[in-house]
């Protein structure tokens, strides 16, 4: 088995999406000996002139250049894609890819609808091409530790798990349309649950989603939409976008039911103030875990005085030190690299090597249809007062028998 560091055999790649995100990922891809960057593409001319010279300068070579991502997932010579576009282009692009025989790698973000996701699924399973979504929560140090930690049942059986995006993204979105960034159009437009990867994914991990578990159906509710018009009337006075009307309610939140009893909450929550978080929690018949203050109860380790009901809440950290998980280990005495922590790194390592070798992705295409149609299904339910919506099935009942499990050191099974 390869070690991390180790070099496969070189695959020639597109990057498609060159924004922020497109270009933090560039640089890192260029430093790659096993990866060739054939071409780049962004619809916007200056961004594609900067990859080049990025790509020039690392590599020696200029990459095609292309602002129409059909000249990249038409070619015949490439072996995979990266997909870091707008949210709403993702799906589409990936199954243009596919068509051509291109395995894509998706940057995160929700789905346009439920449709959307099926016609992914589907073309992946009659074509053959698998499909990886670039959910790099799955691959934090936190998140991998209290994965290895639920598999060694230190928190009992699991009951109910919570996540969340909450992160003060008013200035970003409230300047998107100075700084071409898409996420703005989508606050503008939508009410729903916009980001649900970073936590879901983790979590659909923890619950073996599509792996013994499904999720079974949602609810979701959105509080009114105050801070970003109170951020436009005070930052963008002199814009259009001070008496624009914006749909996305401050704080959305989403309960999902799963096949085997558990609870997921999910929180999305961008645009009033606040330090960010995930907002994890791990709750089960032996104890629970909580992210923000960063404190665990194991029943019978933890301190109690049974006597006066006092069970008290105990740092993690001895806990993520005796459980860290093997990857991180090994990633330690490499070398952290890339960007959000590490994290960054990994999730693409884990595409190229299943690209190099064939492999089914460690999270595929029925993961990264779940967990985007999560978007689609809560602007539903928020739209219908709060109605309950069955999450669709996209293994088509698969999720009751062993699946195929990804291989090498980078697999999440």
């Amino acid at each position: 088995m390869m070690r991390m560091g180790d070099v496969g055999r070189k695959v020639r790649f597109g990057v498609i999406g060159l924004g922020k995100r497109g270009m933090w990922h560039l640089s890192e891809l260029v430093q790659m000996k096993d990866v060739e960057i054939a071409a780049v593409c962004d619809p916007w001319p200056d961004r594609v002139d900067q990859a080049v010279r990025i790509v020039e300068d690392a590599c020696g070579f200029r990459p095609d250049a292309a602002t129409d991502d059909r000249e990249v997932t038409g070619r015949n010579d490439i072996e995979g894609v990266f997909i870091f576009s707008n949210w709403e282009s993702h799906i589409r692009i990936a199954l243009d890819a596919i068509r051509s025989g291109i395995r894509p790698a998706l940057e995160v973000g929700g789905a346009n609808s439920v449709e959307e996701c099926w016609e992914l699924v589907r073309t992946s399973e009659i074509s053959g091409v698998p499909v990886m979504l670039l959910e790099n929560c799955c691959y934090c140090r936190e998140e991998m530790t209290l994965l290895n930690m639920i598999r060694h049942g230190v928190f009992g059986e699991l009951v109910h798990v919570q996540g969340g995006y909450q992160h003060d993204l008013r200035d970003e979105i409230g300047n998107g349309d100075v700084t071409r960034h898409y996420r703005q159009r989508h606050f503008l437009h939508r009410n729903a649950e916009l980001y649900p990867t970073h936590e879901l994914g983790p979590i659909a991990r923890y619950l073996s989603i599509n792996r013994g578990n499904r999720m079974v159906s949602l609810v979701s509710v959105a509080s009114k939409a105050a801070g970003l018009h109170a951020w436009f009337t005070e930052h963008r006075a002199d814009s259009a976008l001070a008496g624009a009307p914006v749909h996305e309610g401050d704080i959305v939140n989403t309960i999902i039911t799963c096949a085997n009893g558990e609870t997921i909450l999910l929180t999305h929550d961008c645009t009033l103030p606040r330090p960010y978080s995930r907002g994890g929690r791990i709750q089960g018949t032996r104890g629970i875990w909580m992210e923000d203050t960063r404190t665990i109860y194991l029943d019978g380790i933890s301190p109690a005085d049974p006597s006066y009901w006092d069970h008290r809440w105990e740092s993690d950290e001895k806990y993520m030190a005796e459980y860290k998980h093997p990857l991180w280990k090994e990633y330690e005495e490499y070398g952290l690299r890339g960007g959000h922590g590490g994290a960054d790194y990994l999730v693409i390592r884990a595409y190229i090597e299943s690209v190099q070798n064939q492999t089914q992705p460690p999270i595929d295409v029925y993961d990264t249809a779940a967990w985007m149609s999560v978007t689609a299904l809560s602007e539903h339910s928020i739209a219908m007062g709060g109605l309950n919506v069955p999450v669709p099935d996209f293994t088509g009942g698969r999720w009751i028998t062993d699946r195929k499990k990804a291989e090498g050191m980078y697999s999440l099974d």
